[in-house]
């Protein structure tokens, strides 16, 4: 086993119990003179860091570019990576049922193949309340897969619950409605959901010390409308709204990502080596040579560039 795989498994363990998706990356095979062995781990969170070790810089790179794609998917994928020209002949990737072949240019010889898993938690949902809704909800949630959190009152919700939370649920009828509402807004959790009437519903958001944007956020009554009347159709309702925002798939998430791609959704080519990288803050960039970023595998290629950026801007052109 390599030994940077205890610090990764308590790593892993650190990020799963905070909710964190991340990409385990493993080495399973490795062919010289390539820098990493089978078993070799590394961990790609959603921000493009690559924490662990899979290769030097330029596989790096590559396998951050894959890395990233399947967190958005959530299917694994074995990751072939070669020097060489792929077998069609191009640079191009080519895509398989359940893997990838990519050249990378930079790669010091040998060849490597590794296994990306995915790995994105259940999403938690907190349910304050001891109502009809609030036991349908408890039911329900558990055989959608998710996390649920039962708190009977509001010192039952601690910070650990909002900081890691993706919806709060609140159907007390009243008890202890406010400051978890208030908290959960602060907090940033994604759906709030209050059950209540529209009257009064309207009435408890106008009492809460929280700004328009914050106040907007909760939802109530808490549920699409499907015309539910009984405790079990109010659940599902709320259930299918959590899933929406769970999801992404709201109207305004989908103005939220074509405003602002995804981190790792958009890619540039590297114009030393032509690799294809992945555009986010912990890579490698420069603003040298003309009013355009460039962005690189690794600080070699960056130098490279900063040295002769005219000589890269011609090699653009052609």
């Amino acid at each position: 086993m390599s030994p940077t795989a205890p610090p990764l498994e308590a790593r892993m363990a650190e990020l799963t119990g905070r909710h964190v998706p991340f990409v385990k990356a493993t080495v399973v095979r490795a062919r010289r003179p390539a820098s990493a062995r089978p078993g070799d781990t590394a961990l790609v969170l959603a921000d493009g860091r690559v924490e662990g070790f899979v290769g030097g810089a330029c596989a790096e790179a590559t396998v951050r570019v894959q890395a990233l794609r399947t967190l958005r998917s959530g299917e694994s994928l074995l990751l072939r990576i070669s020097p060489e020209e792929t077998a069609d002949g191009t640079r191009e990737p080519i895509v398989e049922e359940g893997a990838v072949s990519v050249a990378n240019p930079c790669l010091s010889g040998g060849e490597l193949e590794i296994f990306l898993e995915p790995l994105r938690p259940a999403p938690r949902v907190v349910v304050l309340g001891e109502s009809p809704i609030a036991r349908a909800l408890l039911a329900f949630g558990a055989v959608l897969g998710y996390e649920i959190t039962e708190a009977s009152d509001v010192d039952g919700i601690t910070p650990e619950d909002l900081a890691g939370t993706q919806a709060l649920v609140v159907a007390s009828h009243g008890r202890d409605e406010e400051p978890v509402l208030v908290s959960a807004a602060r907090a940033g959790v994604p759906y709030i959901g209050l059950v209540a009437s529209p009257r009064r519903g309207a009435a408890v958001l106008d009492g809460l010390a929280l700004d328009d944007d914050q106040r907007a956020r909760i939802h109530t009554p808490a549920g699409l409308w499907i015309g539910a009347r009984t405790p079990g159709e109010i659940a599902v309702s709320i259930l299918a709204e959590v899933i929406r925002t769970v999801r992404g798939l709201s109207v305004e998430a989908e103005v939220r990502v074509e405003a602002a791609p995804e981190i790792g959704s958009v890619t540039a080519v590297d114009p030393v080596c032509g690799m294809t990288v992945s555009v986010a803050d912990s890579i490698p960039y420069s603003d040298e040579g003309d009013d355009e970023r460039r962005w690189f595998c690794c600080a070699g290629c960056r130098a490279a560039y900063e040295k002769e950026p005219a000589r890269y801007a011609k090699a653009d052109a052609s």
